[in-house]
């Protein structure tokens, strides 16, 4: 996508036209209609405001080349009416455009927020080949689209009203004018084009170019401590100077049509001054015209070749809408399709009181071997089940399988809706927030007493974290706060109080030591919380109701008796 010629017309018309119907139909359609009329009155005023001006500032010349002192005082008097009303005019035309500005970025953004975290969209958008960045496109992407749109629709709105006024003034005064600023714009409007076509394509290459950069920098940070004990800066610097390189060689490119096209441009823009002047002077020096006529041309030839013109004035800016428009368009695209994507044959239906697994099959993500084969056992609540295996692929597959997120295999699992079963990764993520947030469920923070949670704290051994955290309503940076052992236990400490059906554990054992694990496990017995885990380390030497081992080929068998010391293998048990 980065290398494709991305054309202005046709495509970025029929998208803004979507985005355009997106927020006449949401919720805020009727408060953006509303501000878009006020700013086609106020537009209508301006124009008009501006057209007086022109005569007005006409007569004013006129009266002081006469040495009218009665007329230049008159005229005087109504130009700083015209300035003033311009001036408030102004204000709340800007004013109205950025409130309707953010009105759109605000329902767009939160529509396209919304659309990539359902059903996990934001899971199989990153997992799939998907689009680079789409944080990037959601955050900048979206501002950008929605000011410079408004602003680019304005000014065409603004340029066709400039254009029917001042075409009238212009050809009262010279046909002969009018004629060449349409020819002028036009030529002009041509060759910028020609030359500012490249735009286009190094702008989307530029921000995906700065999003990656910008991504590296925020990985460093996240990771900071992880680098350091490694030693990796080397490895990092050598990855952002890489980024950093491709770049400022993009940016140099940019920078380099930008100069071509200046020099066009500006040349353009300055000889837009003086033809009214080649045009009008010699009339007034042969005495057919007044002198205010030359102030007015001026003003007028100025102001219609600047709403012919809004190709040449606006190219650069146009180039950048163009890239963040196909960039928008390309995550919507890819949204809608990962929602209508699939991702795997395995049927999921929810029973409230067991996890069930009839006929499924697992493969591997590149779909060359098969991990778990034609499996079928049943899981009641408050029983205790292991899963072991040599390999840790199968064990894995099998736990995204059960929460849904493996995208390879068949079968059906039956088990409770997500709200009553739980998943805790072997790497322990606690989201941004204060502590309260951390541990309860969405809607649950106002409810929960705060003794409820320092009771569940106490019994796991964490009541020292509500001091260190200030409370349990101070945000923190819990990757610094807490070591990944505590961590851990604050995740399993959500558990007790979701009290949800069941739990499913990555290999606990990474974290937490064997003692610590069959407290846990007592403790989710005592509640009738189901418990599955996945065994890596000291799991397998506790006590369950049964055992799921996991052949290399795929194979499986269940035992219903107590491991004993296995030190990564079982023994020999009865079934």
């Amino acid at each position: 996508m980065a290398n494709e010629k991305i054309q202005i017309i046709r495509t970025t018309w029929k998208r803004f036209r979507g985005v355009l119907r997106m927020l006449v139909k949401s919720d805020q359609g009727s408060k953006a209609i509303m501000l878009v009329s006020t700013l086609g009155g106020l537009m209508v005023v301006i124009t008009g405001l501006n057209v007086l001006n022109s005569y007005v500032g006409r007569d004013f010349m006129s009266a002081i080349e006469n040495r009218n002192m009665p007329v230049f005082q008159t005229q005087a008097f109504y130009y700083v009416g015209v300035f003033l009303a311009s001036t408030a005019v102004l204000v709340l035309y800007r004013f109205t455009e950025e409130r309707l500005g953010i009105l759109w970025r605000e329902q767009l953004t939160r529509k396209l927020t919304e659309a990539y975290l359902n059903d996990r969209t934001y899971y199989r958008l990153d997992s799939s080949a998907g689009v680079a960045n789409p944080d990037q496109r959601i955050s900048d992407d979206v501002r950008a689209f929605t000011t410079t749109t408004l602003s680019f629709t304005l000014l065409i709105v603004n340029g066709t009203l400039t254009a029917i006024s001042f075409s009238g003034v212009l050809w009262s005064i010279s046909p002969l004018l009018f004629g060449i600023a349409v020819v002028y714009a036009i030529c002009g409007s041509a060759l910028t084009i020609i030359l500012g076509r490249p735009l286009i394509r190094l702008n989307y290459n530029q921000l995906d170019m700065e999003a990656n950069f910008r991504s590296d920098l925020i990985h460093v940070r996240e990771n900071s401590e992880s680098i350091a004990l490694a030693h990796r800066e080397g490895r990092f610097k050598a990855r952002l100077n890489k980024r950093l390189d491709a770049l400022t060689t993009n940016f140099r490119l940019l920078i380099r049509i930008n100069r071509n096209l200046g020099f066009f441009t500006n040349g353009y823009n300055y000889f837009i001054q003086i033809i009214p002047a080649l045009v009008i002077a010699p009339m007034f020096i042969w005495g057919q015209m007044e002198f205010g006529v030359i102030t007015q041309s001026t003003m007028a030839f100025a102001t219609l070749l600047g709403a012919f013109s809004l190709i040449v004035t606006q190219f650069q800016s146009i180039s950048a809408f163009t890239a963040v428009t196909a960039r928008l368009h390309n995550l919507s695209d890819a949204i809608e399709k990962a929602n209508r994507t699939t991702p795997c044959t395995i049927n999921v239906e929810e029973s409230p009181e067991r996890v069930a697994y009839e006929h499924v099959t697992l493969h591997s993500s590149d779909r060359t071997r098969i991990l778990v084969s034609d499996l079928n056992l049943e899981i009641l609540r408050g029983s205790r089940w292991l899963v072991l295996g040599k390999e840790d692929a199968p064990k894995v597959a099998f736990f995204r399988a059960t929460a849904g997120v493996w995208e390879c295999g068949g079968g059906q699992i039956i088990r409770p809706g997500l709200d009553d079963i739980l998943f805790l990764p072997e790497r322990p993520y606690l989201p941004p927030g204060t502590l309260r947030e951390v541990l309860l469920r969405t809607g649950a923070e106002s409810v929960m007493p705060d003794a409820v949670i320092m009771g569940v704290l106490v019994k796991l051994g964490l009541d020292d974290i509500v001091s260190r955290a200030d409370g349990f309503d101070t945000e923190q940076d819990w990757d610094d706060l807490l070591s990944i052992g505590e961590q851990h236990l604050l995740s399993v400490s959500r558990i007790f109080l979701a009290k949800p059906a069941f739990v499913f554990l990555d290999r606990p054992g990474s974290a937490l030591p064997k003692s610590q694990i069959s407290s846990i496990l007592d403790m989710l017995t005592e509640q009738n919380i189901g418990v599955v885990i996945l065994a890596k380390n000291g799991e397998s030497r506790l006590r369950y109701d049964a055992v799921l081992e996991i052949k290399d080929d795929g194979a499986w068998e269940v035992r219903h008796e107590e491991p004993v010391d296995i030190n990564g293998e079982l023994n020999a048990l009865d079934c």
